[in-house]
């Protein structure tokens, strides 16, 4: 008689943690990292300030001009004479003398304003002849006048630490004089990939190979945050390789980023990798596309580098990068602001199907303002990520009508 077995019972699974509560997880563990350096503003795109700016002086410094016209006494106007001699002429650049009563200055854009002048005339609304000017019209006090420290007051934060310095934040920077800005230095990267079926582009796809995309988007990705990425290209499938990979860019590196390689199966070796060199939590994140997300830590001579493992997938890489990667690394540089903009539009298409999971859908928007979807929103699906304008943020359980109004992230918020 066989010896009857005793039932076998799997363990219930970890509920899936919702978008923002991985997100704050990540971000609670995230601080500015140690370090700053003092770059000509003209080097400074894309950085990240370490100290406020404060501006030295008004801008602008003096009263200008903020039209081609002539400056007047008011007082002189009222008294009923409107033909006044033009005692001078005043270019932008140039210091000008006090007006003198009973006259008029020819006076350009963003030229000085005179001491005494208390309005400016716009040259349409006069008749200039020879050395005198006809005014047509009588203004009010400060008409056309742009007062001193109109735009910025001596003294003021013009730019705080952790912003991200943008092209208009150079300019702004250079109005008030800074000729040097000083930045965070770069979060620095390590990126690696596993899998013994990828292979790179220019050479030959043997059966059962794929191409390696994620490399260059994550590349891209990372370079385009001003990380300074350090690639150790594909890591063969084998846990020592994998172990001497993680202990050497654990040193020098703030991240270890890689794609796949983070599941249960017998050649996935990332995972115990990192529990053997670290610590790791492995997430099931209540997403689509980009459910599987790893989160931990490996050891260096002193302290840790975080380690982040994306999902596999093309699409999957690309929007878990976007949606966590993203606000972590942007959270390390310093950045103090890291959530996306998002933008209520139309939907016009209607998904019938809803997903269990909060679902991020590639759309663009149409000539008429509203959103089409990608027909294919498979993960494995790259194409989708370049012919859309951005991601579709739906809740769960949650059905799409024509016409409804829909919460749309731009790529323009993701990507910068």
């Amino acid at each position: 008689m066989s010896t009857p077995t005793s039932p076998t019972f799997s363990a219930p699974r970890a509920p899936m943690l919702s978008t923002s509560d991985a997100l704050a997880t990540l971000l609670g563990a995230a601080s500015a990292v140690a370090g700053a350096e003092t770059l000509p503003t003209f080097d400074a795109l894309n950085r990240v300030l370490a100290a406020d700016v404060v501006s030295p002086l008004d801008v602008p410094p003096m009263n200008t001009s903020a039209m081609d016209g002539y400056a007047v006494r008011i007082a002189d106007l009222t008294q009923g004479e409107r033909r006044l001699p033009v005692s001078q002429r005043i270019p932008a650049g140039h210091s000008p003398q006090p007006l003198a009563a009973g006259t008029a200055a020819r006076i350009f854009t963003g030229a000085t304003v005179p001491p005494g002048a208390d309005a400016i005339v716009i040259q349409e609304q006069t008749e200039a002849a020879g050395d005198t000017v006809t005014i047509l019209h009588l203004p009010k006090v400060g008409e056309w006048i742009t007062a001193q420290g109109a735009d910025i007051r001596s003294g003021s934060v013009i730019l705080p630490a952790g912003t991200r310095l943008t092209p208009q934040a150079l300019g702004l920077a250079a109005s008030v004089g800074c000729a040097e800005l000083s930045v965070m230095r770069r979060v620095k990267v390590a990126v690696f990939f596993t899998g013994d079926e990828l292979t790179m582009p220019g050479e030959p796809l043997k059966p059962g190979a794929i191409y390696n995309s994620n490399r260059y988007t994550l590349r891209g990705l990372l370079e385009k945050l001003g990380c300074e990425v350090t690639d150790y290209g594909i890591v063969p499938d084998q846990l020592d390789a994998t172990r001497a990979t993680l202990r050497e860019a654990a040193q020098g590196h703030d991240l270890i980023l890689t794609s796949g390689g983070v599941s249960v199966g017998e050649e996935d070796h990332v995972k115990p990798a990192v529990e053997a060199e670290g610590r790791l939590s492995m997430w099931q994140i209540a997403m689509k596309p980009g459910k599987p997300l790893a989160f931990g830590a490996v050891r260096r001579v002193q302290g840790e580098t975080f380690f982040i493992g994306l999902p596999g997938n093309p699409v999957s890489t690309f929007v878990t990068f976007l949606l966590f990667v993203r606000p972590f690394v942007l959270r390390l540089s310093g950045v103090r602001v890291v959530t996306p903009r998002a933008l209520s539009l139309r939907a016009d298409f209607t998904q019938s199907k809803a997903d269990r999971r909060n679902e991020f859908l590639r759309a663009r928007i149409n000539p008429a303002g509203g959103l089409d979807l990608f027909p294919n929103q498979s993960s494995a699906v790259l194409t989708s990520t370049v012919w859309g304008d951005g991601l579709i943020d739906n809740p769960p359980n949650h059905v799409i009508s024509a016409g409804e109004t829909v919460h749309f992230i731009p790529f323009s918020e993701l990507l910068n």
